[in-house]
């Protein structure tokens, strides 16, 4: 891990131009388990990162499970400016938990929020599943009340779905595992809108529910096309119009890296990806899109171009309009990526 961690700081130094000059607002530990990194691991790769680039962090995120959550974890993260803890939870009922072969157990996601409260954490995300398949929605009703009752001011929560190459994808072709109906999912995706609004909470994105002053800024800059720098094997990276990623094995990051190539390889967009881009994000979120931009930005006069098809979106009360700002209500929120599709160009 120590080599891995040279690496990603030799990283950083290499790449140090890649975001023009921008000033650093966030900084994100996740993918895979970076909670296992020793407090001086962290501290060296924080260390690289002011060090190479202009910083003003607003916040910083460590993507942990509540059995990583130690005494030690938690006032070392603090120490170093870990400000917001995005806590891999999925569950709060103890067959699902051992279902998904998680480690933790519902007690100890609770006592794991109280102890990095009592720290001095003031900012958690909690990460739920629902759609498990079951008779009812019994499981899911307490699940989410059981979250609400946290207070941690932000859920993430996402559909169960079956990866190809996993467990629960041999399972489902074997006839040991069958995925709940579309229907099932869609009821149990409106009771989470209902529950958290009445909890004061906002659907800021599709996946993504907070109340005010705990929106998550990281992944917010992600889905307003902010361009960011992504560091490790498998990292993604923005620089504003082109994409691109990190190999994804260990071994081959490191490699090039030791040979004082930078290991990235970039995927060049055009015109068109880039505004299909934007619509799929954009009209994933409270703050929509905007055609006065896309005419400026894109060259395309898009609500002349799909009036038809947004007439008929409208018609079936899935569009609020704002002047020329365009987003998604409640219903239109469910098919946020068909709608956006129907208006690629």
């Amino acid at each position: 891990m120590e080599e891995m961690v040279d690496m990603i700081c030799r990283e950083l130094d290499f790449r140090k131009d890649y975001l023009s000059g921008s000033t650093i607002e966030t900084v994100y530990f996740g993918g895979g388990t970076p909670s296992l990194l020793s407090p001086d691991m962290l501290s060296r790769i924080l260390s690289s990162v002011s060090k190479n680039y202009s910083c003003d962090l607003k916040e910083v995120t460590m993507e942990s499970n509540p059995d990583d959550l130690h005494l030690k974890n938690l006032e070392s993260w603090k120490s170093l400016g870990i400000d917001r803890l995005s806590l891999g939870i999925q569950s709060f009922d103890e067959n699902v938990l051992k279902f998904y072969n998680r480690a933790h157990n519902a007690e100890e996601s609770k006592a794991a929020i109280q102890k990095a409260r009592n720290v001095g954490f003031e900012k958690f995300s909690i990460d739920l599943i629902y759609g498990f398949p079951y008779p009812d929605h019994s499981i899911w009703k307490r699940d989410l009340a059981e979250a609400l009752a946290q207070e941690t001011g932000h859920i993430s929560s996402y559909s169960l779905t079956v990866e190809p190459k996993t467990a629960l994808a041999n399972w489902a072709k074997k006839g040991k595992f069958k995925v709940a109906e579309e229907d099932f999912i869609a009821e149990q995706f409106e009771y989470l809108q209902e529950q958290t609004e009445k909890a004061g909470f906002i659907q800021y994105e599709v996946s993504n529910f907070g109340k005010h002053g705990h929106f998550a800024l990281h992944n917010t800059n992600y889905w307003k096309g902010v361009p960011y720098l992504g560091i490790g094997p498998s990292a993604h990276s923005f620089d504003g119009k082109n994409r691109g990623s990190n190999p994804p094995h260990n071994s081959q990051y490191i490699t090039k890296l030791k040979n004082n190539q930078i290991p990235f390889s970039e995927d060049f967009l055009s015109i068109d990806e880039r505004l299909n881009e934007y619509l799929l994000t954009g009209l994933r979120t409270i703050w929509g899109i905007d055609f006065d931009f896309i005419q400026v930005e894109y060259g395309k006069d898009l609500a002349t171009e799909k009036k038809q098809i947004l007439d008929q979106m409208e018609f079936h009360g899935w569009l609020i309009w704002k002047e020329n700002n365009l987003s998604l209500t409640k219903s239109g929120i469910l098919l946020a990526d068909s709608i956006a599709a129907s208006l690629f160009v």
